[in-house]
């Protein structure tokens, strides 16, 4: 009987850091995190791909009470919150470059509220909605799994902690949110700027004219239009994107 409750310990305990880099991930790392997500799916999944991950690792048994159990279990939580928070760079990205967007469109104040990043632009959700669509259509969430999987070789539990430059990668890697939003809003905004140019040259020809009145029409009409002629550019942009998040994870989670 003790020798029963004794195994039943040890697999708990070699169970456990898996769960908690897996859990930490889910929470944080897009489609998972979201709040249509119940947190009842989200344990059962953390549970199901860390009962798939289980048998390919001979994992350590540390007590998670003792000193230096307790300082894994906060790198385990640190590593999968990492992973997910890099995903989360090329959100945040869309969401910028919907803003930048709307606000070039005269659409700034047209909002919507998204109960995962606040109230944002309707630009901005198409963005997300299309960023989505994307990464599941794209594989995203299988090779996000791969991932996870491959940092238990390169960062094994017990024997790597995240380093200075672990951490100086990631961020280097937060300055993609703003190229990333510039790549996919450029387009729209150089265009808008040269029809606000042609407004300025018209007004001062004709200051008779009521700009406001033919001007923000315009703007908003050139905008979707522009919008709708560049979505098979923006969405390449936005693969390329997710693209560079899974390489900037292997790089990030491979040897300091």
């Amino acid at each position: 009987m003790n020798l029963l409750a004794a195994d039943i310990i040890e697999r708990f305990y070699s169970f456990l850091w898996p769960m908690l880099r897996v859990s930490a991930l889910l929470m944080t790392a897009p489609l998972f995190s979201q709040n249509a997500v119940n947190v009842r799916i989200r344990v059962l999944l953390g549970l199901t791909l860390t009962w798939m991950i289980y048998p390919l690792h001979d994992w350590p048994i540390l007590d998670p009470v003792s000193g230096a159990g307790l300082l894994e279990v906060f790198n385990q939580i640190f590593i999968g919150a990492s992973m997910g928070l890099v995903l989360q760079i090329v959100v945040a990205a869309m969401v910028v470059a919907g803003q930048s967007i709307s606000a070039s469109m005269g659409l700034s104040m047209a909002n919507m509220m998204d109960p995962n990043v606040g109230n944002v632009p309707v630009i901005a959700q198409l963005l997300l909605i299309m960023s989505t669509l994307i990464f599941v259509g794209s594989g995203g969430h299988a090779i996000l799994m791969g991932l996870v999987l491959e940092s238990f070789h390169v960062l094994p539990i017990g024997e790597s902690l995240l380093d200075q430059n672990h951490w100086g990668r990631m961020v280097t890697w937060s300055s993609m949110m703003f190229v990333g939003a510039v790549l996919m809003a450029l387009p729209v905004m150089v265009t808008l700027l040269f029809i606000n140019v042609g407004l300025g040259v018209v007004t001062k020809a004709a200051p008779s004219l009521n700009i406001f009145a033919v001007g923000f029409p315009a703007m908003v009409l050139a905008g979707l239009i522009i919008l709708v002629l560049s979505m098979g550019s923006i969405g390449g942009r936005m693969e390329w994107l997710w693209m560079q998040s899974f390489v900037m994870l292997r790089d990030w989670a491979g040897p300091g």
